[in-house]
């Protein structure tokens, strides 16, 4: 396995870092990780473990304000600017493999980010993977508007506490995530809510446009990200080659469970079923 970094330049001139794992030999495909809110693309290491010894290559770039990258701690600006530093950094993931379309998997904030640049991008894609993602729910009218004038005046305002409990069922997984000095913790800044939400709320009219094949992964003790958001836009999504799989009981790090190894798999399963495009 070969294990590459560089730095590279997102919207407004903020450093972004990003990396990559490589399989000694021939590339199967390419997958491109959109990693989750307060956290960093170091953290997929299962997937690194399972999925570059069977051939594949694995890219993750820190979102602005995120891990290694640059910008106020968990604060995102705007979501059009999150996802446009991805579109560039799938541009930097597809030059190193003559242009190929890859597969994007976007996890919770990161597959918010990911359905987005699956609906802007298609052509730059042969799959999408979403994780728990934050494509779906909703909050109550007052809610939206508290948030909406806080995100305004008073943007760095913790909103949403997201308890480190609700992220897996492993106690390890848990302690490492709240020892990881790459990771963010305390509540959700208003304007980091109310980008995510506003994108959400763009995504319920655009789903049904979609048409790169989707493999949708969610546990349904998810407690961060309620699996019936998810449902609400699965279920319009329109992709003629669309697998949504549940998994009882499971929270919302899929990939980090106890049940990692069925989740992979399937995940793995997937992969063989949808080869990489030329």
């Amino acid at each position: 396995m070969r294990h590459v970094e560089w730095k590279r330049m997102g919207h407004g001139g903020l450093e972004l870092f990003a990396q990559g794992w490589l399989p000694d030999g021939e590339v199967r495909d390419v997958i491109a990780i959109a990693h989750g809110y307060a956290e960093h693309g170091g953290r997929y290491t299962n997937l690194v473990d399972r999925l570059v010894p069977a051939g594949y290559a694995l890219y993750a770039q820190d979102h602005r304000g995120h891990g290694r990258s640059a910008g106020r701690r968990a604060l995102v600006d705007r979501m059009g600017h999150v996802i446009e530093d991805f579109h560039g950094f799938v541009d930097d993931v597809r030059a190193r493999h003559d242009g190929m379309p890859v597969k994007l998997l976007g996890h919770s904030m990161g597959g918010n980010v990911a359905f987005g640049y699956a609906l802007r991008w298609p052509e730059d894609l042969s799959g999408l993977i979403l994780s728990g993602p934050l494509i779906g729910g909703s909050m109550p009218a007052v809610q939206r508007w508290v948030l909406s004038a806080l995100s305004a005046v008073a943007p760095r305002t913790g909103m949403i506490a997201l308890p480190p409990e609700g992220v897996s069922r492993d106690p390890a997984v848990v302690e490492a995530y709240v020892n990881d000095p790459l990771v963010t913790t305390g509540k959700v800044a208003a304007r980091t809510a109310h980008e995510m939400f506003s994108a959400v709320a763009r995504y319920r009219s655009a789903a049904p446009g979609m048409q790169v094949p989707v493999l949708i992964q969610h546990g349904d003790a998810d407690a961060l990200v309620p699996i019936a958001g998810m449902r609400e836009v699965a279920g319009i999504i329109g992709s003629p080659d669309k697998t949504v799989i549940e998994y009882p009981g499971l929270y919302h790090e899929i990939y980090n469970e106890p049940e990692k190894d069925a989740v992979i798999g399937d995940l793995l399963d997937w992969f063989e079923a949808h080869p990489k495009q030329a």
